[in-house]
């Protein structure tokens, strides 16, 4: 498949290219976009046949659902039974990285919902991404533009890696603004809601709007034998570089001692900033910058960067520090239990 990469500027989106990849989007085919956080793989969520060259083109289970993305949080109930906690949720959040899990109609195919009766529902904000949307005039089916299981993309070169000659045309965007995939929730039959993957809105977020949440298990867990992934990001091993991935759960001392002492194969370290100075006399370690311990933010948005980077070497082992539980610390410990298929050292 001959593949377009199409510069279109974040603050102000050219209609004329977006016009074009709407067409793309309305006769079947497949359009990567940015969101602000990661790229998405966009299909027509209305055309089975559409959602289909979603899976092929990621090598994804086809049982794994995937998101459709609206341009207005009034549309949802075109698609999704929607109630009092969704528009609480929504004019709260929308547009923005969350993804609300809802009841389906008919008017979303199962292939789009991976056969399941829900549907999982976001408003985004990146302006590209919401033009589209709006231009397209249908709901955007879109996981994130990479090969199924590695790591998220978070800018075009990323996607040009996975998916150039599988799209007919990719949106170059610059860079997401996050770097990790939204929050998503679902709304139980109480109105109460589970979180089924952390993101950016965290669950004091929500808890500040007077809804009760429940962490699923699976946000920590891997999922239990025969249990469904009602939402993307769910699965036991995802977001994963090529080499091992192991965490490393302990003060920095303890984690310092533990690589040094284990550095006899080709290592690399995910570090914190007040910590490379540590390391400054291995050099057969390769030491990647993560920030500062106390920005959560920032490791979000490096995450997945760092990762890809380590793809373009061949480690036997890359360590990282877990990170702690808390706010967007919760999101950022989920995908990394996830990328390292829950291989975590207590030191």
């Amino acid at each position: 498949m001959e593949t377009k990469v199409i510069k279109v500027e974040s603050d102000n989106p050219s209609l004329t290219e977006l016009s074009y990849c709407a067409e793309i989007i309305r006769n079947g085919g497949l359009v990567v976009f940015p969101t602000e956080t990661v790229y998405g793989l966009g299909a027509d969520g209305t055309n089975p046949s559409a959602t289909e060259k979603i899976y092929n083109a990621k090598g994804r289970p086809s049982d794994n659902p995937l998101i459709i993305h609206i341009s207005d949080i009034k549309d949802a109930e075109k698609y999704a039974f929607v109630n009092s906690t969704y528009y609480l949720l929504a004019e709260q959040f929308m547009p923005g990285p969350l993804t609300v899990v809802l009841p389906s109609k008919d008017t979303v195919p199962l292939t789009t919902r991976g056969g399941l009766t829900t549907v999982a529902v976001r408003c985004p904000e990146n302006k590209i991404a919401h033009e589209l949307i709006r231009l397209s005039g249908v709901p955007i089916a879109a996981p994130s533009a990479n090969l199924s299981g590695s790591p998220s993309p978070t800018s075009v070169n990323h996607v040009i890696d996975d998916m150039y000659g599988r799209v007919d045309a990719i949106i170059d965007g610059g860079n997401c603004d996050f770097g990790l995939e939204s929050t998503i929730v679902k709304i139980d039959a109480d109105n109460k809601v589970t979180l089924l993957r952390p993101g950016k809105i965290t669950v004091e977020d929500i808890e500040a709007l007077g809804i009760s949440v429940t962490i699923a298990s699976a946000v920590t867990a891997s999922l239990a034998d025969g249990e469904t992934a009602i939402s993307p990001g769910m699965k036991y091993k995802h977001y994963a570089p090529k080499s091992t991935l192991v965490l490393l759960d302990g003060d920095n001392d303890a984690i310092i001692s533990y690589i040094k002492a284990n550095c006899d194969k080709k290592v690399a370290i995910i570090a914190y900033t007040e910590y490379l100075a540590d390391f400054s006399d291995t050099n057969d370690i390769d030491v990647y910058d993560f920030g500062y311990a106390d920005n959560n933010e920032l490791h979000a948005h490096l995450l997945f960067k760092i990762l890809r980077e380590t793809d373009k070497k061949q480690y036997d082992v890359i360590y990282a520090p877990v990170p702690k539980i808390s706010g967007i610390g919760l999101a950022l410990y989920n995908r990394m239990i996830r990328a390292a298929a829950h291989k975590i050292i207590r030191l």
